[in-house]
């Protein structure tokens, strides 16, 4: 609820609990054969803190992927979002909308739009990105483990090539809202 909360007002989780979810989580049965992240670490704090978790349990960091999107096309890829909740189908106001307004095309149960995609929270959002997460790109360029991933392109070609980087075993996908880029 904390987060959820945190989420809705445009602001990012604290560190501190992002990092107790984390660490429980990966201790988990689910993570033992290996795990990817999605948008985590956030700040540079949290990177030092995964290199050090990872560091203390001997589980080196194979890959960090980014997402390169201009903000602008972000933000339309984003608030224009509707989501059937039931089964998770996602649809799109301009690229893949639904036969009839706000309407699952299965179902004909009502879409819904999540509180934090509007261009009001997602640019709060990408201030705090390009102030806090920014930064990460250098830091795990520097450590030789940054793959960049051009995500203008086609979503079939971007997936092409993040399939690709999954086989070479990514443990880190980083991209403050990749998920939605690659959708």
């Amino acid at each position: 609820k904390k987060v959820a909360r945190t989420l809705e007002a445009g602001e990012l989780v604290t560190d501190s609990l992002v990092i107790e979810i984390l660490e429980a989580n990966l201790q988990s049965d689910a993570c033992k054969l290996g795990f990817m992240l999605d948008g985590f670490p956030r700040t540079l704090v949290q990177a030092e803190k995964l290199d050090s978790y990872l560091g203390e349990h001997n589980e080196p960091l194979n890959n960090v992927v980014e997402f390169k999107v201009n903000d602008g096309v972000l933000v339309d890829r984003i608030s224009g979002r509707m989501i059937h909740q039931a089964s998770g189908r996602t649809y799109h106001e301009v690229f893949a909308p639904p036969k009839e307004h706000m309407k699952d095309d299965v179902t004909g149960e009502p879409l819904m739009k999540r509180p934090d995609d509007n261009p009001t929270v997602l640019k709060r959002r990408l201030d705090i990105y390009h102030e806090q997460t920014a930064p990460l790109i250098k830091f795990y360029a520097d450590k030789g483990v940054l793959r960049s991933v051009d995500a203008m392109q086609s979503p079939e070609k971007v997936f092409r090539i993040f399939v690709n980087i999954l086989k070479s075993k990514v443990l880190i996908v980083h991209r403050y809202t990749c998920m939605y880029v690659v959708l």
